[in-house]
């Protein structure tokens, strides 16, 4: 790679050619602030807090977007710069809430941050207009707060650049400028997923996830109420993060104790729904191909994908596995076969679900998912919000024991549900019981790393118990429309499609901790594979309580009764 040298500072860098001052002052240990820059997303230059000055330039530049050039002098610290940027941040608080103290986002708040970095202690500007808008907590899972927004433009370029459904742009001029959706209506009547993607890059409160905590805390303190909740996989690598600790922390044990803390009667691992998925998808996939069902198959799992292909692909639903999602299969099984072994009435479950994924609060209302006759999950919170109960609970999370999930009946799970948690978890999860069950035995070979790492799109033949199986894996919701459209167009020749919503998958999640890059869900995807890797129990269909499920309950995969419990039906989506 061709490089170049210039000064930052006083200080000679040589970097790649091609990058920006910003990208090369932090390679170089040297710190420039800003809010409307994110890693992931193309650079926009809106907030300005980023500028510079550059010998031979017409003023300040915007770091983040202005190209390092051989010979070029930077200076990112000056009284002129410095001064500048303290305006900029004088202007945002000028007509900015003042609620810090009871925001949801207080401690998050990257303006909340970058004012004290600036030395911003007073409100320079007072006494001016101010924006009145109205909330908008008309949906399930976001709130959008309006009066919060600093125009930095993260939600806009990550609704359309990343995931291709440009529900947000800017609207109006001047003062009055803003984000909007379509004719400024609310998320629930625009072609919105929820998944959460415009939250988890949101510097402010001004997109953020609906808090239900309240609601867990109430269903803890009431004496007549039993009340379980279940883990996603993705949770246990990203929840240290949440309480400080480093970026793909294992904390599985620590994290059970907690929840058993904070006064849960039963704290179960969604990996054994994730291995009931697997189980019944997996043999939905060898009945199509043996029967000349439609093809390719597309995973369910991920409800904002869910919701996509029920708004903007309604003619391939078929398309979908009909199996439902680990958290419903959880939900359908608590309250049904759970109930009846520990002797509980269903009425007086409460189930929650701890998810990395705010589209999840959605999916438990929608009326497919009432097996048992009842709501099968009551409540979904996010990893965010479990972090917010724990801190609120005062619990010195790093010095808690280790302990294990509940157990007998729905406490086990194998590292095949594990990996769930990341792209190309799923595929390769099911690759490895539908392998097993096409030889008859059990096989060695069960790594398929075609289907890991980060990419949007992972494309690849392998072979299946010498069987060619043609996979595609996808994450983001803008890989997935270009898949999509492959297979209207009668393109795209698969037999298997893997489909997440949020870019990596489940560790990506739209529910995540705060901050997150690409960077920061490698070392999450890797924490997984390094508790699959450690695992003996590699497969899902070998998890004893899953054959002990179909041997005492369900029947069979795909019969009558695991059919009625375990599956769901799509339908197409109007707002």
């Amino acid at each position: 790679m061709e490089s170049i040298t210039l000064t930052i500072n006083g200080m000679t860098v040589t970097v790649p050619k091609g990058i920006t001052i910003l990208e090369a002052a932090r390679m170089s240990g040297i710190y420039i602030p800003t809010l409307c820059y994110h890693p992931d997303l193309k650079p926009e230059g809106a907030c300005r807090l980023c500028i510079c000055e550059v010998s031979g330039a017409k003023g300040l530049v915007a770091s983040c977007c202005y190209p390092v050039a051989e010979g070029m002098v930077v200076k990112t610290n000056t009284s002129k710069v410095r001064a500048a940027r303290r305006m900029v941040m004088e202007l945002l608080l000028a007509n900015h809430p003042q609620d810090c103290l009871s925001c949801q986002k207080n401690g998050d708040c990257e303006l909340q941050k970058m004012a004290a970095d600036l030395g911003v202690r007073t409100r320079r500007f007072d006494g001016g207009e101010m924006k009145a808008h109205t909330i908008d907590d008309s949906n399930p899972c976001l709130v959008r707060d309006q009066d919060k927004c600093i125009l930095c433009g993260r939600c806009i370029r990550m609704c359309r650049d990343v995931q291709k459904m440009n529900v947000y742009s800017y609207a109006r001029r001047g003062f009055d400028s803003m984000v909007s959706t379509a004719f400024e209506q609310d998320l629930s009547n625009v072609a919105c997923t929820y998944c959460g993607q415009c939250a988890s890059v949101c510097p402010t409160a001004a997109i953020r996830e609906k808090d239900d905590t309240e609601r867990v805390w109430d269903a803890i303190h009431d004496p007549d109420k039993v009340v379980v909740c279940q883990i996603a996989p993705a949770v246990r690598v990203s929840l240290g993060e949440e309480l400080g600790m480093e970026p793909g922390s294992i904390v599985t044990g620590k994290m059970v104790s907690a929840l058993k803390s904070l006064g849960f009667d039963r704290v179960f691992d969604t990996d054994f729904s994730a291995d009931l998925t697997i189980m019944e998808e997996g043999h939905e996939f060898l009945q199509r191909v043996q029967n000349g069902g439609i093809l390719p198959m597309i995973t369910s799992c991920s409800p904002g994908w869910v919701n996509m292909c029920e708004l903007k692909y309604p003619d391939l639903l078929d398309h979908l596995s009909t199996a439902k999602s680990p958290q419903g299969m959880f939900g359908s099984i608590i309250k049904t076969y759970w109930a009846e072994k520990a002797g509980v009435d269903p009425a007086n479950i409460v189930s929650v679900s701890i998810m990395p994924c705010t589209a999840k609060k959605a999916e438990c209302l929608r009326p497919q998912l009432r097996a048992s006759g009842y709501q099968d999950v009551d409540i979904s919170i996010t990893t965010r919000e479990l972090g917010r109960m724990l801190r609120e609970d005062g619990l010195s999370f790093e010095s808690l024991p280790d302990s294990d999930f509940d157990d007998p009946l729905v406490g086990l799970g194998s590292s095949a549900g594990v990996i769930f948690g990341t792209s190309g978890g799923v595929m390769e999860a099911a690759l490895r019981t539908v392998a097993d069950i096409v030889a008859g035995e059990e096989l060695k070979d069960i790594e398929y790393t075609a289907v890991r790492g980060l990419y949007q799109t992972k494309e690849a033949t392998v072979y299946v118990a010498g069987h060619k199986v043609r996979i595609a894996v996808c994450n983001s919701l803008g890989a997935a429309q270009q898949i999509m459209d492959r297979i209207r167009a009668g393109n795209a020749e698969y037999d298997f499609i893997e489909i997440m919503a949020c870019p990596g998958g489940c560790i990506g999640g739209g529910g995540q901790p705060v901050p997150t890059s690409m960077a920061i869900k490698k070392k999450r995807m890797e924490a997984l594979y390094r508790i699959d890797d450690a695992s003996r129990l590699r497969k899902s269909h070998d998890n004893p309580q899953i054959q002990a499920l179909y041997q005492n309950w369900l029947g069979e995969p795909l019969g009558e009764k695991a059919h009625k419990l375990l599956h769901t039906t799509y339908s197409r989506q109007v707002r």
